[in-house]
């Protein structure tokens, strides 16, 4: 799979690109043969990237084509799947998660910031409309793609075609119940997409992204990826910062000397896990790399171990991961957003690094440490932030 990456192309000219691609069924000419390579290539517009499969001869062509940037080859992604035990309960266990606690995200609250005006790109499994966490305005958008990376039609109702994304969306917008709370951002909304359940995931991850920005989210919150580096998807992120967005990635689960792409990317603001005594359980990836930037990841930690939220199909389920990790993050990147609309992609990120805390956290571990919602909402504003206790 060949991914040229350039800038915004003219219908025209990516016309002329696809005939760089293989025909998927075989040697077809004319009308069948543009049907059908029309239906294998898939061009992101708002990414400026080009997917499909090439030969030799291809490849060879598009390497000297002044108009594409790059061509990379594409890994295949997938979920990274929560940490055990996971248990469902029928109403939340606490009036506040303890996540949002750790992050003091009820300080943010009371100075009535709730995310309100910002959108979270979220691409998983899908988010169960019906829930009553996400009633009645959670969910700004929602589609499906599939295998190709094309939107299924009709497919806007939301539904979660597994638990995984539900989960995630409810600690990301989840709106209060009965006066509990498992929402970091209560106030935003999400723009929701099916892109991890079968088919080329990397397709369908790549289609969301692009749907995403159309959507206007300003944040996109990623809890998948695939062991090990990728040039294709250290662009992707790049390309993310290039528009102005935040992606906020899930480092793994498979513990020390490991990480997923794209989430060790350096243009990825890379989130492992932190346990409720202030430490990085044994499963939250980490990884040393050998560049002057961003040698460590995760870049910092936040609550992943017995975390409650949403479940898909109603109730409640209590699960661990740096899946769940990410959302937290992201939420509080939506409430900073909304106190300042106007800050970059760049000014969020550095008020959540510089309000982390590094005590007793070893850097190549948990990275700068958990964040603290008050003192990031200082760092961007200048509104006074309640100390740590």
């Amino acid at each position: 799979m060949a991914l040229p990456l350039a800038h915004p192309l003219t219908n025209a000219r990516v016309e002329v690109l696809k005939g760089c691609f293989l025909d998927p069924g075989g040697a077809l000419r004319g009308a069948r043969r543009a049907e059908r390579v029309g239906d294998a290539v898939r061009y992101y517009p708002n990414l400026g990237i080009l997917v499909g499969t090439t030969d030799a001869r291809g490849l060879a062509t598009l390497e000297g084509d002044p108009g594409v940037a790059a061509v990379d080859l594409l890994p295949v992604l997938e979920p990274i799947l929560p940490v055990g035990p996971s248990r469902r309960t029928l109403v939340p266990m606490a009036r506040v998660t303890w996540g949002i606690r750790r992050l003091r995200i009820e300080r943010l609250w009371a100075q009535g910031f709730t995310g309100a005006g910002i959108c979270i790109g979220h691409l998983d499994s899908g988010i169960d409309g019906d829930h009553p966490a996400f009633l009645p305005d959670a969910i700004a958008a929602f589609t499906i793609f599939d295998a190709f990376g094309r939107e299924v039609p009709g497919s806007h109702s939301p539904v979660d075609t597994a638990t995984h994304g539900t989960h995630t969306a409810g600690t990301l917008v989840g709106r209060g119940v009965d006066d509990r709370h498992v929402g970091v951002a209560p106030g935003a909304v999400v723009a929701s997409a099916v892109v991890i359940e079968g088919g080329q995931v990397i397709n369908r991850v790549m289609a969301g992204i692009d749907w995403c920005l159309g959507q206007g989210a300003r944040i996109i919150n990623l809890s998948l990826g695939v062991p090990g580096r990728s040039p294709a998807l250290a662009r992707l992120m790049e390309t993310l910062r290039s528009r102005d967005m935040l992606p906020v990635v899930a480092v793994g689960n498979e513990g020390p000397g490991t990480s997923r792409t794209p989430g060790n990317e350096p243009a990825a603001l890379s989130v492992g896990a932190v346990d409720r005594s202030g430490g990085v359980p044994g499963f939250s990836s980490s990884q040393t790399f050998a560049r002057a930037d961003d040698p460590f990841v995760p870049d910092l930690i936040a609550p992943g171990v017995q975390i409650q939220s949403a479940a898909a199909g109603g109730g409640w389920l209590v699960d661990g991961g740096t899946s769940m990790s990410a959302p937290h993050v992201s939420g509080l990147a939506a409430l900073l957003w909304e106190a300042r609309p106007s800050a970059t992609a760049a000014e969020i990120e550095a008020a959540i690094r510089v309000s982390c805390d590094p005590t007793g956290v070893d850097p190549s571990r948990g990275g700068g440490g958990v964040p603290d919602g008050p003192l990031a909402l200082e760092a961007l504003t200048g509104i006074p932030a309640a100390r740590r206790r």
